[in-house]
């Protein structure tokens, strides 16, 4: 075997390495990939400048300045200025000697020139070599996931190009596959005259080792910077049923509630996005919030009629996304408001009133207004805000309420003042209300956190014991009628309602939901949450 002499340069090192590969039957395909790259003329020319570039600055002397006489001669001035001793007289002498000078002024002069190497020409053909062959030669390993690149046809000129690459994929993590790349060959097959979807097979189907040969891009783009931007979705997602996805294997599925981290928006029609807490790297494609709207739209068209009556953005079917960050509430700040819903069984004013009497210093509730007599034991401001008609009237028709209604001929409502008035004393306040109410309260000012409680309910009454209630406790016997009325509600909120919720807690019983519904409220006060942007936006 060659042995190579310790003055070797870089080029006979690649030229004798090149040498030594001798493909075999397990790693032909690696081998005979290194023998062509070694190979290329262009890059034993690069190396050859390299070691000239090394060898000048090994070699090379740098002075030290360029103006080695004007310092000699500003020295002797300011020797001459005042007393001398033996020592500077001695000095002044050798400075003003002619011979020194002249030493000076040779170093000057040497200093002052250029002796940068010369570098070995470049073949006439070079130029014409390079333009002919600008091919990027890409390899990338990838296993059972997706390349992390879409491709698309240039209609104008029929290349396959790439349309995008997504964040944390193969392609992106390789850093050598960009925006705006032809693709010619994939793992040495043309691609030219290929359809775009046999292409996006061929490159699924690829495992392990794959091999691209690439024009690059004019102008390549740079690569994608993380944005910081947060979404709350508001919808589900299956990418394997949209016909619309450019390549539904880069698709993100995801759920009613999960939040995604966008990276990027620089497409109008598809983003990039990450789920927070997923493991995957990789960001997938996600409608943007603009297609999915218009997506809806067409998609209610469709079922009206092509009058499109009763299109409503604001409607929940046009629910697509909601810009949240992390907050957490500060010691000097009011506490959140907790807002309890609940489905037909769930009996959540007990559930409220429980947790409220075991820590009555730390939560408390809004005390309501009501239009009734008091009674002898009842005191104003405590058990109700007792009021008259005409002021209870007055109340509700200046939006004081955040709901009211009507039992047996009285008047009951919970005001907003009542809700601040327990934030003023530093309490949490906790609320339960008709989902209805959830739009008027969903403000910066209250930062609400709804909590759906819902009971669970059995699919036969004969699959329980028929005389004890979903919600606890002995309430008669439940019908199989009581029991499809008590899902339909729960369905019937979490459609209507369901965007709006940060938890939901099944009620098994009532004891294991108050220990439940504690432990929310306790980690409301210490941990941070999602919560939509414009709440915290200053």
């Amino acid at each position: 075997m060659p042995v190579l002499t310790a003055g070797a340069g870089l080029h006979e090192t690649l030229a004798l390495l090149t040498s030594q590969l001798r493909p075999d039957a397990n790693h032909k395909e690696d081998m005979v990939f290194l023998k062509d790259v070694f190979s290329e003329r262009s890059l034993g020319y690069l190396m050859k400048i390299h070691e000239k570039l090394r060898q000048y600055e090994r070699q090379s002397p740098t002075p030290v300045l360029h103006s080695a006489s004007s310092l000699a001669e500003d020295v002797a001035e300011e020797l001459q200025s005042g007393p001398m001793s033996t020592e500077e007289k001695e000095l002044l002498h050798l400075l003003t000697s002619p011979h020194l000078k002249a030493v000076l002024s040779v170093h000057d002069t040497v200093a002052q020139k250029n002796f940068d190497p010369v570098l070995p020409p470049l073949p006439d053909d070079f130029e014409d070599e390079l333009e002919e062959e600008s091919v990027k030669i890409v390899r990338l390993v990838k296993n059972k996931e997706p390349l992390g690149a879409t491709i698309r046809r240039d209609e104008a000129t029929g290349a396959v190009i790439v349309a995008r690459i997504m964040r944390g994929g193969a392609a992106d993590r390789s850093g050598l596959v960009h925006v705006g790349d032809e693709l010619r060959e994939v793992n040495g097959v043309s691609v030219i005259h290929k359809r775009p979807d046999e292409i996006s097979q061929l490159l699924s189907q690829s495992q392990g080792s794959i091999t691209l040969k690439i024009i690059p891009a004019i102008k390549e783009e740079d690569r994608l910077k993380e944005s910081k931007v947060y979404m709350r979705a508001l919808f589900d997602y299956i990418p394997l049923e949209d016909k619309a996805t450019p390549c539904q294997e880069a698709g993100l599925p995801f759920k009613r509630g999960d939040i995604l981290q966008v990276v990027t928006q620089d497409d109008p029609t598809w983003w990039q996005a990450k789920r927070v807490g997923d493991s995957n790297l990789r960001a997938g494609l996600v409608p943007s919030k603009q297609f999915q709207e218009r997506s809806f739209r067409l998609s209610r068209k469709d079922r009206q009629g092509s009058s499109g009556e009763g299109s409503d953005p604001g409607d929940p079917d046009f629910l697509t996304y909601e810009e949240v960050t992390r907050y957490q509430q500060r010691p000097n700040e009011r506490p959140r408001l907790v807002v309890l819903i609940g489905s037909l069984g769930a009996r959540i004013n007990e559930l409220k009133q429980r947790v409220i009497a075991e820590n009555p210093h730390r939560y408390a509730v809004a005390v309501p207004h009501t239009t009734r007599p008091k009674k002898p034991h009842e005191k104003d401001g405590v058990e109700y805000h007792f009021v008259t008609k005409q002021q209870f009237d007055t109340d509700a028709l200046n939006n004081k309420f955040i709901e009211h209604g009507e039992y047996k001929e009285n008047q009951y409502g919970t005001s907003i003042e009542a809700i601040r008035s327990v934030q003023a004393k530093n309490k949490m306040c906790i609320v339960d209300v008709q989902p209805e109410a959830l739009k008027r309260l969903r403000t910066a000012e209250f930062k609400p956190y709804v909590i759906f409680v819902k009971p669970r309910v059995p699919e036969s009454r004969r699959r329980r014991s028929a005389a004890t209630s979903p919600g606890g406790g002995e309430h008669g016997r439940i019908t199989d009628e009581d029991l499809q009325e008590m899902r339909q509600s729960a369905i019937q909120i979490d459609q209507q309602y369901g965007h709006l919720v940060d938890r939901v807690l099944i009620k098994e019983d009532s004891a294991s939901a108050c220990a439940e519904l504690r432990g929310i409220l306790e980690r409301l006060e210490r941990e941070s949450f999602w919560v939509p942007l414009c709440w915290v936006r200053t």
